[in-house]
C-alpha cells in the first residue's frame, strides 16, 4: 500500500505476494508492506541493512578511483588548479594562516565529542549508543584507509601520481604534504555514520578546516577531495556492513503523532511490516496506519530506474523522493479515486515523523483480499463489481498500476474495494490505462479462469475496450509477482471456473504449476467475442537488454582492439594512412561481397524459398551481432531466427543452419589443405612453419576422438552430442540432395565467402606495400579465422588479431609492424565499418518482422 515500502507495485516490481499475514477480518492486505522484508536484511535485532548504503559505497569507490585516475592522467589540469590555489594562499599572511589552521583543527577534533554527547543525552539513549558506536567504527576505518592510501602513494604508486597529490611543505621545510588530507576523513565518517548529517555547524567546521589547510599549504585540492571521499565512503561501507538501528517509530510515537493530527487513538497493534491497527477511544472507527520510510524508498531505486529506462509504461522515477512526497502522492491518487466514485478506504490523517518517516492513516475497512477468498465465494457478481470499480477509475483517466490480488479488498457484503494507490497516476495515458485492464484480466483469470474473467470484463467495459487492451496482454506489461504466478500458480479449480463449489478433478489436482498458457487462453476468449481483434503486441520496451549488451560488447571490443594498434614499434595508423587507395578499394569491395556470398551459402542449404534480400541483410546484421557474441554464435542465432520468422519450424530451421555449418567446416578444412599444398609448391615452401602446426592439430583432434570413443561414459556423452546431427541435420542434407541447383548455390557461396575474406586480407597487405603470396595469406586467414570461432571474445577480438599477426610474420615473412598494420586494416573493414550498416539492417529487418 505505502508508496515507499520495499514492495513496489505494478510495473515497478510487482506486489501481489503476501507479506506478514494480517488477521483475516482486519482488512489489511496481505502484501501491504511486504517489501520491507526483502528490502531490509536484518543483521541483528533492531538493525537493518539499507540498499542505499551499498549504492553510496560503490559510488564512493568509483569516485575515489576516478579522482586518482584524473590526478595521474590529467596532471596539467590538477597541477594548474593546485598552482592557482597555492598562489592565492600566498596572499594570506603566514601567522593568520597558522592561527586559522590550529583553531580549525581543534574545532574538528571537538566535533565528534560534541555530537556524541548530544546524541547520548537525547531521549532514545539505546539507539543513540548504537549510532555513536557505528560512528566511532566508521571513523577508525576511514582513518586507517587514509593511512593505507598514504603508504601506497609514497611507496607503490607512480611518481607522477604522488606529484599530483602532494606539494612541498610550507616554510621551506623538507618533504611534502600528505597524499590524503586525513584530518577530515574520520570526522566526516563519524558524522555520516552516527546520523548527524542534518546539522549545519559541523559541516561549517569541516569547510573551514579544509580552507585552512589549503591556505596554509598543508593540502592540495586533490588530497582534500580524497579525504572527504574516503570519509563518506567509509561511513556508508560501515553502515552497510553492520547495519543501522531501525529508524521506524515505536507505537508510542505513532499514537502521539495521531493525537497531534486531531484523532483519538487509544492503542496500537502491529498488523504487519510497517503497519499498525489502531483502536480509537469513544467507539470511534479503527484506523489502518501505514508507515512510509526513507530506506524503503531507496530499496527500489535501481529497479525503478531500470524499468523506467526500459519500459514506455513504467511510472515516473519517484524512487528517490522523500517519505513526505510519497505520502502526498498516495493521498492525491486516493482522493482522485474517491472523487471518481471508487470504493476505497478513506484517509483519516497524514503526519510526518521526523525527516525519515511519515505515516498515513486510513479508516479501517474489515474484509479480505482476493487472494484470501475461497473459490466458492468468487462469483460472477464479484468479478463484475471489480470491473465496475476499474471502469470508474478509467472514466477519470486515473490509473492504479497494481491491480494484483492484494489490491482488491472484499468486504462482508461481497463488495469490492480498490486499495493500494501508492503507484497510481492521475491524467494517465491511454497506454497505461489499457495496461490496467490487461493486469486485471490476468489477476481475475488466475482465480476464476480466462472465460469468466473475459466474460465479466466484456459485460461491464464493452468488447471494444477489452479488445483495445489485448495488445498489452504480454508478460512484460504485468506485475513481477503476476508473471511469477503465471509460471507457478495452479489452474483455477472447477469451482472457480463455474462459480460454484466442486471438487477438483484428478487432472486439476496434478496440474501443479499450470497457468503458463493463461495469457493465450485470455486472448482466445477475447477472439471468440471479437474475431477481428488486433492481437499483435504493442512494443513496450524503450531499451532492450540486447541493445545494452550490444553497447557493452562494442566497448569491450574497442578496449581489446584499440591497444593493439599502438602495441608495435611501427605505428600502424601511419601505415594505414599511407596505404594504396586502389588496393584499399579492392579490399573494401571484397569485404562487401563477402556478405552477398554468405547469403548464397545460407539460402542454398534451405529447401524452402527465402527472400534473398532479407538473407543478405541478415548477414550484414551479423556484423553488428558479432560485437556481443563470441565467434560465429551470433550469426547462427540470427540465421535461425530469420528462418523462424519466415515460417519454417524451429527444428527444420536449426537443421538447415546446422547443414550449412557442417558443410562449411568440411569446405574450410579442404581449402586449408589445398592452400597448404599450393604454398608448399612455391619457392621456399619447404620451410613452411604452418604445415606442422596444421598437421599436428588434425592429428591431435583425431587422437582425442579415439580416446573419447574408447571410454564408455565419454562415448555416450559424444553420442548424445552427435544425435542431433544424425536425427536432424543428415535428413535435411538428404532433402537438399534432391535439389542439385540449390545445393550448388550453397556450396559456391560457402567457397566464395572464404575467398572474398582471403582477398580482403590479401589486398590489405598489398595496400600497405607488402607482397606476400595469395596462398600464404589464405593459410593465414583460414587458421586465424578458426581460432577466432573458438575464442570466447566478441567477434573473436584478440584471438583473431593475435593469430593473424603471428601467422603473417611466420608464414608470409612479414615484419611485426607491417603485419599489425595489415591486420588492423582488415579488421577495420570487416569488423568495425560494418557495425553501423549492420545495425541499420537489423533494425530494418525487425521493423519488417523478418527478425
Amino acid at each position: 500500500m505505502a508508496i515507499v515500502t520495499g514492495r513496489t507495485n505494478g510495473d515497478t516490481g510487482g506486489g501481489d505476494t503476501a507479506g506478514t499475514p494480517a488477521p483475516a477480518d482486519t482488512g489489511i492486505p496481505a502484501s501491504a508492506g511486504a517489501g520491507r522484508g526483502p528490502a531490509r536484511a536484518v543483521s541483528e535485532p533492531g538493525r537493518i541493512r539499507q540498499p542505499v548504503a551499498l549504492i553510496r559505497l560503490l559510488t564512493g569507490l568509483i569516485a575515489i578511483a576516478l579522482t586518482l585516475l584524473l590526478a595521474d592522467y590529467a596532471r596539467a589540469t590538477t597541477g594548474g588548479i593546485a598552482a592557482d590555489v597555492a598562489e592565492a594562499a600566498e596572499l594570506v599572511p603566514r601567522p593568520l594562516a597558522g592561527l586559522a589552521g590550529g583553531l580549525t583543527t581543534a574545532a574538528v577534533l571537538l566535533v565528534p565529542v560534541v555530537l556524541a554527547a548530544r546524541r547520548l543525552l537525547g531521549p532514545d539513549r539505546r539507539r543513540a549508543l548504537q549510532q555513536v558506536s557505528d560512528g566511532l567504527l566508521a571513523a577508525v576505518l576511514a582513518y586507517g584507509a587514509t593511512l593505507l592510501l598514504d603508504l601506497w602513494a609514497d611507496g607503490v604508486a607512480p611518481v607522477s601520481l604522488l606529484a599530483a597529490l602532494t606539494q612541498a611543505l610550507p616554510g621551506g621545510a623538507l618533504g611534502h604534504t600528505e597524499p590524503v588530507y586525513g584530518y577530515l576523513a574520520p570526522v566526516l565518517a563519524f558524522m555520516t555514520a552516527s546520523g548527524n548529517r542534518e546539522h549545519r555547524a559541523p559541516w561549517a567546521v569541516l569547510a573551514l578546516s579544509g580552507l585552512a589547510g589549503l591556505a596554509g599549504g598543508y593540502a592540495t585540492p586533490t588530497a582534500l577531495l580524497l579525504g572527504l571521499l574516503i570519509g563518506w565512503t567509509g561511513a556508508h561501507g560501515t553502515l552497510y556492513a553492520v547495519g543501522t538501528p531501525d529508524p521506524l517509530p515505536r507505537p508510542g510515537e505513532v499514537l502521539r503523532a495521531l493525537r497531534e493530527s486531531g484523532l483519538h487513538p487509544a492503542e496500537a497493534h502491529p498488523a504487519g511490516p510497517d503497519r499498525y491497527l489502531v483502536r480509537q477511544a469513544d467507539d470511534r472507527p479503527d484506523l489502518d496506519v501505514q508507515l512510509l520510510d526513507r530506506q524503503a524508498v531507496t530499496a527500489a531505486a535501481v529497479q525503478r530506474a531500470w524499468r523506467r529506462l526500459r519500459l514506455r509504461t513504467a511510472p515516473h522515477p519517484r524512487a528517490l523522493r522523500s517519505p513526505r512526497a510519497g505520502l502526498e502522492h498516495e493521498a492525491l491518487v486516493t482522493y482522485a479515486a474517491l472523487a471518481a466514485g471508487v470504493r476505497t478506504r478513506r484517509i483519516a490523517a497524514t503526519a510526518g515523523l521526523g525527516q525519515d518517516t511519515a505515516l498515513i492513516a486510513y479508516e479501517h475497512l474489515p474484509g479480505r483480499t482476493l487472494d484470501r477468498l475461497p473459490d466458492e465465494e468468487i462469483t460472477d457478481d464479484l468479478l463484475a463489481d471489480a470491473w465496475r470499480q476499474l471502469a470508474r477509475l478509467q472514466r477519470r483517466e486515473t490509473a492504479h498500476r497494481a491491480l494484483v490480488p492484494s489490491s482488491l479488498l472484499v468486504d462482508a457484503t461481497g463488495a469490492v474495494h480498490l486499495v493500494d494507490f501508492a503507484d497510481g497516476d492521475i491524467a494517465a495515458s491511454e497506454l497505461v490505462l489499457r495496461c490496467d485492464i490487461a493486469q486485471l484480466l490476468t489477476t481475475l483469470a488466475l482465480r476464476a479462469g480466462a472465460a469468466r474473467s473475459v466474460h465479466t470484463a466484456v459485460t461491464v467495459l464493452g468488447a471494444d475496450t477489452v479488445e483495445a487492451a489485448l495488445p498489452l496482454l504480454q508478460p512484460i506489461a504485468l506485475a513481477r509477482t503476476t508473471r511469477h504466478a503465471l509460471k507457478h500458480t495452479a489452474r483455477p479449480t472447477a469451482a472457480a471456473r463455474t462459480g460454484g463449489p466442486a471438487d477438483p478433478g484428478p487432472d486439476e489436482a496434478a496440474a501443479g504449476g499450470g497457468g503458463g498458457g493463461l495469457l493465450e487462453e485470455i486472448r482466445a476468449e477475447v477472439l471468440r467475442t471479437r474475431p477481428q481483434a488486433e492481437v499483435r503486441p504493442v512494443r513496450l520496451e524503450r531499451l532492450r537488454p540486447r541493445t545494452l549488451l550490444a553497447v557493452v560488447g562494442g566497448v569491450v571490443a574497442g578496449w581489446l582492439l584499440i591497444p593493439q594498434l599502438f602495441a608495435a614499434e611501427d605505428n600502424p595508423i601511419a601505415a594505414v594512412a599511407d596505404a594504396d587507395p586502389a588496393w584499399l578499394a579492392l579490399a573494401l569491395l571484397a569485404a562487401a561481397l563477402s556478405h552477398v556470398t554468405a547469403a548464397m551459402g545460407f539460402v542454398g542449404f534451405v529447401p524452402e524459398r527465402l527472400d534473398f534480400r532479407n538473407a543478405v541483410l541478415a548477414q550484414l546484421a551479423g556484423a553488428f551481432v558479432k560485437l556481443v557474441s563470441p565467434g560465429g554464435v551470433g550469426g547462427i542465432a540470427l540465421n535461425t531466427r530469420l528462418l523462424q520468422r519466415a515460417g519454417i519450424p524451429t527444428a527444420q530451421a536449426l537443421s538447415s543452419v546446422g547443414v550449412g555449418q557442417l558443410i562449411g567446416l568440411v569446405l574450410h578444412l579442404l581449402q586449408l589443405g589445398a592452400f597448404v599444398y599450393l604454398l608448399d609448391l612455391q619457392p621456399g615452401g619447404s620451410e613452411l612453419d604452418a604445415l606442422p602446426a596444421v598437421v599436428g592439430g588434425l592429428a591431435g583432434a583425431a587422437a582425442l576422438l579415439a580416446v573419447v570413443s574408447a571410454v564408455p561414459p565419454a562415448r555416450r556423452w559424444l553420442a548424445a552430442r552427435l544425435r542431433p546431427l544424425t536425427t536432424e541435420v543428415l535428413p535435411r542434407l538428404l532433402d537438399l540432395l534432391r535439389s542439385p541447383a540449390r545445393l550448388a548455390v550453397g556450396l559456391t557461396g560457402q567457397l566464395l565467402v572464404s575467398i572474398c575474406l582471403i582477398g580482403c586480407l590479401y589486398c590489405c597487405t598489398r595496400a600497405i606495400g607488402r607482397e606476400p603470396s595469395f596462398a600464404s595469406v589464405a593459410v593465414v586467414f583460414l587458421v586465424g579465422n578458426a581460432a577466432g570461432n573458438v575464442a570466447p571474445t566478441p567477434g573473436g577480438a584478440g584471438a583473431v588479431d593475435g593469430a593473424l599477426i603471428a601467422l603473417l610474420q611466420q608464414t608470409a615473412s612479414m615484419e611485426k609492424g607491417g603485419a599489425l598494420a595489415a591486420v588492423a586494416t582488415y579488421r577495420l573493414l570487416t569488423l568495425i565499418l560494418p557495425v553501423l550498416p549492420g545495425w541499420a539492417a537489423m533494425t530494418w529487418l525487425q521493423r519488417r518482422r523478418a527478425l
